[in-house]
């Protein structure tokens, strides 16, 4: 017996998000995915006989104050298709988490349930290895695969081309590295081929032609482009909005707008993995807790001296280690602030308890 496909099968349903419904099927619910989500509302895909159709739905799930529960792109959702309202959202299997700001310890999901994340990287201007480094730990964090997409490779020759490869594949252990041009048709195959059958989110900032790019691999103008600035090459916020777009060649592609800054949230693990070089050698060093920093039987500083380690790399490691540690720092003080103020809420609750009690 040959079973149909289910109709959301090409946005990314499968067993897994299949099981984590068998809840909600009993009430009447369906399976949607939200395709986007703007000022409080979102638009879902859902299955409407054996084809999908958008329907928008309210907010009405949200109560908790929760930013990482508050539903995004890319999340699926259970859907009261009757009053037009997301009930509830599914686990999610992998979730994209920014700190939203340096001096504050809360969290912004940018997008759910990614198999790969996307990093664009123009070559209109030298890329920055930093930035790159940066947007892999929280790449790797999300439990997604990550991928540098080196974007308007049209701009440089072939010779220079081969050299920013090189360093990108350099700063990027494990991660894939591709070089595009949305102008010319190059590379873009094989992206296609690394989009079909999951979820891509593709990241990355203002001027980095992420909108050209998506428009160039849906095969139509479905993202509104604009140029970047002449006074400094910077690019404007073509993308306001993260939207789910279904690609021809199978698979689902997230654009998202510009990111200006992208704080670590909890990102140890995808620090481990983004400086696995690093990591790797700080296991040969004398004492666990080396800093690497002038202690004896360094085997990172030893790499340094001798040239299989920049200095460059070993300082970014560093800084971004000790943003993360700032950042756990702030979020254990906001939690036991929180739990403070829970303690005092509750006493004040018995002693006007005792207090009615005594008739007083």
């Amino acid at each position: 017996m040959i079973t149909e496909p289910h109709p959301l099968t090409p946005y990314g349903w499968d067993a897994y998000f299949a099981d984590r419904f068998t809840p909600y099927a009993a009430q009447s619910l369906v399976p949607g995915r939200i395709v986007r989500v703007d000022r409080g509302r979102c638009d879902v895909v859902v299955a409407d006989g054996p084809y999908s159709r958008t329907l928008q739905a309210g907010t009405a799930h949200v109560t908790t104050g929760d930013p990482l529960n508050i539903m995004c792109t890319g999340d699926w959702a259970a859907i009261d298709p009757a009053e037009r309202q997301v009930r509830a959202l599914l686990p999610r299997r992998t979730a994209f988490v920014r700190s939203t700001s340096s001096k504050r310890s809360d969290g912004q999901v940018l997008a759910a349930n990614v198999d790969r994340a996307l990093i664009a990287v123009p070559l209109s201007a030298d890329p920055d290895p930093g930035r790159v480094e940066r947007f892999l730990t929280l790449a790797w964090e999300s439990g997604a695969e990550p991928a540098i997409v080196l974007t308007k490779a049209d701009l440089v020759g072939p010779e220079v081309l081969g050299h920013l490869l090189a360093d990108t594949r350099a700063v990027a252990p494990g991660a894939r590295v591709l070089a595009v041009s949305a102008e010319t048709g190059t590379g873009l195959d094989a992206l296609a081929a690394v989009l079909a059958g999951g979820t891509c989110a593709l990241l990355g900032v203002s001027g980095a032609g992420k909108s050209t790019l998506a428009n160039a691999l849906a095969g139509a103008e479905i993202q509104q482009v604009q140029a970047i600035r002449d006074r400094d090459g910077k690019g404007r916020h073509t993308t306001t909005t993260r939207n789910l777009l279904l690609m021809p060649g199978g698979g689902v592609l997230i654009d998202t707008p510009g990111l200006r800054g992208v704080g670590l949230w909890d990102a140890h693990t995808g620090l481990t993995r983004t400086f696995a070089d690093i990591e790797e050698l700080a296991a040969g060093c004398r004492f666990h807790d080396c800093a690497h920093d002038g202690e004896p039987g360094c085997a990172v500083r030893t790499a340094v001296d001798g040239g299989a380690l920049t200095e460059r790399r070993l300082d970014s490691y560093r800084k971004l280690l000790r943003e993360n540690r700032r950042l756990a720092a702030r979020t254990d003080a906001r939690l036991r602030a929180e739990q403070r103020r829970e303690w005092k809420r509750r006493q004040a609750r018995g002693e006007e308890g005792a207090r009615r009690k005594r008739g007083v």
